[in-house]
């Protein structure tokens, strides 16, 4: 018996993986996050007889004795959370108390959201002499944030931001962002990634609270902040330069000139 926590991807259902794929189909029960993942995803790989239960409405405790109950039985579980399991996942309390219980499981990562919401703007998040780090984190809400992570630390880097949880406190995330950034600071908000429902808007730190009430943009949305959102003028990537010589350019080099 194993416990799967399993990424379920950000919605579309052919960015589940085929390993989450033949693991939800194969589990006796199934615990997934209905509030996030459609159930429509479960029920399309599910086996017939599958035991489902949805975790929105369960305590931590209720999750436990399921899974509990799933061991004494012999049965594997998978756990479906949305996303990939280990970003702003709620898995870690999960895997303790496993742990605790000695009862085996494993990770299975899903595409996250963020990548979706970064492919629905056909946008690379890292450009050549604009911005080669992404910042994944969360604006203070009532989960607190470590003193030295706080929004306007993170904001001095620079680099690229990746908001996650943040959507309703969008006001608060701009009063912190506009006197480092700036009032033009090219900003992004993408809500349900690669769903039907997907919406995209762009706009500066100005205007982006704007946009996001005519769009009535307040759940599941992921925020992107940084210069690489609206910048054409970046260098090239070394990697394919003529120039530039790497161990796979020289093997194929050699081979070319000794055919």
């Amino acid at each position: 018996m194993t416990v799967y926590f399993i990424g379920a991807g950000p919605g579309d259902p052919e960015l589940l993986t085929l390993k989450a794929q033949r693991l939800i189909k194969q589990a006796p029960l199934i615990i997934y996050t209905g509030s996030l993942v459609p159930l429509e995803l479960i029920q399309s790989v599910k086996k017939p007889d599958a035991n489902i239960l949805d975790s929105a409405g369960m305590t931590l405790d209720q999750i436990m004795n399921a899974i509990q109950d799933a061991h004494q039985r012999g049965w594997d579980v998978a756990r479906v959370h949305t996303g990939d399991p280990l970003i702003y996942g709620s898995t870690a309390e999960q895997m303790r108390r496993l742990q605790a219980a000695s009862i085996p499981y494993e990770v299975i990562p899903g595409v996250s959201s963020f990548s979706a919401a970064a492919a629905a703007l056909k946008q690379e998040l890292t450009l050549p002499e604009v911005s080669q780090t992404i910042i994944i984190s969360r604006v203070e809400g009532r989960t607190p944030m470590p003193d030295k992570e706080s929004l306007e630390e993170l904001a001095k880097h620079e680099a690229t931001l990746c908001l996650f949880l943040s959507i309703t406190l969008l006001t608060k995330l701009l009063r912190k962002l506009r006197p480092i950034l700036g009032e033009t600071c090219p900003i992004a908000v993408v809500y349900k990634a690669s769903c039907a429902e997907q919406k995209i808007l762009k706009g500066t730190l100005a205007t982006i609270a704007r946009q996001v009430r005519e769009a009535k943009v307040s759940s599941q949305s992921i925020i992107f902040v940084g210069k690489v959102l609206d910048h054409q003028d970046f260098a090239e990537s070394r990697l394919y330069a003529a120039d530039f010589q790497h161990g796979f350019r020289r093997l194929a080099s050699d081979a070319g000139a000794n055919s």
